[in-house]
């Protein structure tokens, strides 16, 4: 018995059958779980049977390839159950899935994380655990294989996307948005198989729910098969249909949690701890396993392996077929996600023109005159909005939308559904060949959070656009004015978080998001016109480094000013009024990126506060600013919620004025 990587054929009285191969998916598991004393074998075992004839006969996948532009997709929702896909990734010959890797599940340095993250073992197409994360971001990727395709053809791109999901998955929120997106836009290529065992943490699913799962789907525009999940036969039978549907595809496998353990079997036991070495003995025993701990006979995992084979040769194909295409450049290009110097020239350009100008326009509105020049320039940003195309101004000429069945455009209406879009836009990164940006109100940032919060862990190029940034939004009150948002974003890891003070700043920042291939970027955006605030152009992208000064008075400063968005048009005015009124020497400093500004090396950053007394000023809450004014510097910001009356009473109501600023400049100095 061997767990080697290379294997030779074995010779055998008999084949291997499934229900052998699935065994071995039940042992690992369980013998991880053990040894870790940690995780959750229930799930694997459970599903241990769909998930062999999976990817016995129908997923492509090259072990030696992961990256295959043309490979189905795999994606675990249920990430608790991550055992089951290092189980597979072991089996099928993963080259960095070694036996040694299962023996250290969830220890500190493993490939075998808790829950499966993206990047940090080969094949986790992405990061899963939050539930219903997983498959939401697979519409995005069913979504970016038939746009891909719409391009390129079906000799280029014709894969599928296989979830496979749990109840938790089912029951948050997010899960709604994703399934009604999918089926409106008639995702044939997605395939969801629901885990249906009818067992939850606490217990019995009957404890919190009575939902009918099938009728759910069915109303969404999908196609649903109910099956036996350990009728290997039906099984397959379930995906050959999904396959040939129209629509994308719910097989709901009714399964026995911890399938194969005969105490502890179908008990929410089995969902998060290990089953007891005496459990685990009875269990090898049930399924006629007589093997040690993480072995696997060779016949066994030489059928395995054969999987791993099958995926190459289809991979081979593909390449050659790729190596005929007359659009093999274009392919391999969008494929990579590289922009071309040419939007960049287009954005230098733009900068050019409006300096020349002095536009004066809210930042939203900057924004969409930026992604003219942006989407001019490439085919390869893919927009879309939550139901706030003329408000987020998100939309550009030539943008064709994205519809049912036909998926040439560039724009996706995502509805009114922040969760699922941001879950989408992730999907659409991770599965490459475009560059997606995505629009709502920053309020609602509380909404797309969950996968805002994956875009960072994962390090993907998603651009969040968030309009309506701050009290100047106006009449619409306190509800959908943001104050704590920029706090909670800013202390979100691997997250850029721009707020430009002008249209020179948006393109700006811009360009410093599509340059930030490893994180995403939050684009925060004003409502009411800026002034522009560039007295010249610069060739240097001055918001490069975060921050920058503004204006430096003519003698050494007395007092630096420090804003973002809105509020840096209000710190040159106080600094224009201490100077004439009180011949204080004020700088002005423009931060429109705090994580730009943090990477830059300490001497810059004091070149650029200074050793005056720090005032900073932005309509939003203070929790942060510490950091950059010190313990005896002064904040003119909001202290609370906002109202509901028109942008310009609301400053002065919240005393966020050049006046405000100039006195607590002066009471910082005098």
């Amino acid at each position: 018995m061997t767990s080697q990587t290379a294997l030779k054929p074995v010779t055998t009285t008999a084949p291997v059958s499934e229900r052998e191969m699935a065994n071995a998916i039940r042992a690992l598991a369980m013998d991880s779980v053990q040894k870790a004393n940690s995780g959750h074998p229930g799930m694997p075992m459970g599903m241990a049977d769909v998930a062999t004839v999976l990817f016995n006969r129908f997923i492509n996948i090259d072990p030696s390839r992961p990256d295959w532009p043309d490979r189905d997709r795999f994606v675990l929702s249920a990430g608790h159950g991550s055992m089951l896909q290092y189980a597979l990734h072991h089996l099928l010959g993963y080259e960095d899935m070694q036996v040694e890797e299962l023996q250290r599940f969830r220890q500190l340095g493993s490939r075998t994380a808790g829950h499966p993250e993206y990047g940090h073992a080969l094949g986790v197409e992405t990061t899963t655990g939050p539930l219903g994360q997983g498959i939401s971001t697979a519409v995005g990727m069913a979504l970016a294989e038939r746009m891909l395709a719409a391009r390129y053809g079906a000799d280029l791109v014709d894969h599928h996307t296989y979830v496979i999901a749990g109840d938790g998955c089912l029951q948050e929120g997010i899960s709604h948005e994703a399934i009604d997106l999918a089926g409106h836009l008639k995702l044939s290529r997605l395939i969801v198989f629901w885990d249906d065992n009818a067992i939850s943490i606490d217990g019995p699913t009957s404890l919190s729910t009575s939902m009918d799962q099938p009728a759910r789907f069915k109303a969404a525009g999908w196609d649903v098969q109910s099956v036996a999940g350990h009728d290997m036969a039906a099984v397959a039978a379930a995906i050959e249909a999904a396959r040939r549907s129209d629509r994308p595809s719910l097989i709901a496998c009714r399964t026995v949690i911890g399938m194969g353990a005969p105490n502890l079997g179908g008990s929410e036991k089995t969902h998060g701890a290990p089953l007891g070495e005496a459990e685990i003995a009875a269990t090898r025993e049930n399924i006629g396993w007589a093997h040690a701990p993480f072995e696997v006979p060779d016949d066994i995992l030489f059928a395995w392996r054969e999987i791993a084979g099958r995926g190459e040769a289809m991979r081979r194909a593909w390449e050659q077929r790729l190596a005929a295409s007359p659009r093999r450049e274009a392919f391999e290009n969008a494929v990579a996600a590289e922009l071309a110097d040419t939007v960049f020239d287009a954005l230098e350009a733009f900068r050019r023109e409006h300096v020349e100008k002095a536009t004066k326009v809210a930042t939203r509105k900057a924004s969409e005159m930026v992604l003219e020049a942006i989407n001019g320039a490439t085919e390869l940003t893919v927009g879309g909005s939550a139901d706030l195309t003329h408000s987020n101004l998100t939309i550009t000429k030539g943008m064709n939308r994205i519809a049912p069945s036909d998926y040439a455009g560039r724009y996706i209406h995502y509805g009114i559904r922040e969760h699922g879009m941001a879950a989408a836009m992730n999907g659409i990164a991770l599965h490459g060949g475009f560059v997606p940006y995505g629009g709502t109100f920053l309020c609602f940032a509380d909404y797309a959070r969950g996968a805002m919060r994956l875009s960072a862990l994962m390090g993907q190029r998603v651009i969040y656009v968030m309009t309506h940034d701050s009290i100047g939004l106006g009449e619409d009150g306190p509800t959908h004015q943001p104050v704590e948002h920029l706090a909670m974003l800013r202390a979100t890891p691997n997250l850029n978080v721009f707020r430009p003070a002008d249209v020179i700043e948006t393109a700006e920042c811009w360009e410093l998001a599509l340059k930030s291939k490893d994180r995403p970027s939050v684009l925060v955006l004003s409502r009411q016109n800026l002034p522009m605030l560039r007295r010249s152009h610069s060739d240097e992208n001055r918001s490069r480094q975060g921050a920058y000064v503004l204006r430096e008075p003519a003698e050494h400063r007395a007092v630096t000013l420090i804003a973002t968005g809105s509020e840096v048009e209000i710190a040159v005015a106080a600094a224009e009024r201490l100077e004439t009124e009180h011949g204080v020497a004020a700088a002005v400093v423009s931060m429109p990126c705090w994580e730009l500004f943090e990477e830059q090396e300490s001497a810059t950053r004091k070149a650029v506060l200074g050793s005056a007394p720090r005032v900073a000023v932005e309509a939003a809450a203070r929790l942060g600013w510490d950091r950059w004014i010190g313990e005896t510097g002064a904040f003119v910001g909001m202290t609370g919620f906002g109202a509901s009356a028109p942008a310009p009473d609301l400053y002065r109501h919240f005393n966020i004025t050049s006046e405000a600023v100039a006195a607590a400049a002066l009471k910082l100095i005098i």
